[in-house]
């Protein structure tokens, strides 16, 4: 699984294997893009780290944390974009997508929808036993978004299996 928090400026990566119920975090990366850079360049410099990503660990599928729109929309404009060019590269490697809120991807992780970044980021180490989770934001962001997705695959499995939809 590849698990992404998309950003213009700053986006996360993560690859987080899952087998017999267990995860394993096996990957992290953060990607910067100058910001002297045009948006477009900026949006090819990620659009290639994905790429990267993909062909490197050849993941299952692309789990992306949903934008959720505020009070900047200029910002979200950028992250909009940057999602783009995401889901873009999945599509080219032939990937599913899932895209998961903030609350739902906080929700996966500890249970509790207000959780703050470091209350996630301790959940993934000492509930989940992954590690060690990177200190940088949006790239431990990643790994959760790619956990979630994880649990989310397997709660959907058992579903399909006990006849339930």
């Amino acid at each position: 699984m590849l698990g992404v928090d998309p950003g213009l400026g700053t986006a996360g990566l993560a690859a987080v294997e899952a087998r017999g119920g267990t995860a394993t975090l096996t990957w992290s990366l953060t990607v910067r893009t100058p910001r002297d850079l045009h948006e477009a360049g900026r949006l090819r410099l990620l659009h290639e780290a994905v790429r990267s990503a993909i062909a490197e660990h050849r993941p299952a599928a692309v789990a992306v944390e949903r934008l959720m729109w505020g009070r900047n929309t200029t910002s979200a404009f950028a992250v909009a974009r940057a999602s783009g060019v995401v889901l873009l590269a999945a599509s080219q490697a032939g990937l599913p997508v899932e895209e998961y809120a903030p609350l739902e991807v906080k929700m996966a992780v500890t249970g509790a929808g207000d959780a703050s970044k470091e209350q996630v980021r301790s959940s993934l180490e000492r509930l989940h036993r992954l590690g060690p989770v990177p200190r940088q934001p949006d790239a431990a962001d990643a790994v959760a978004v790619a956990l979630c997705h994880c649990l989310q695959a397997t709660m959907r499995a058992a579903a399909e299996r006990a006849g339930v939809r």
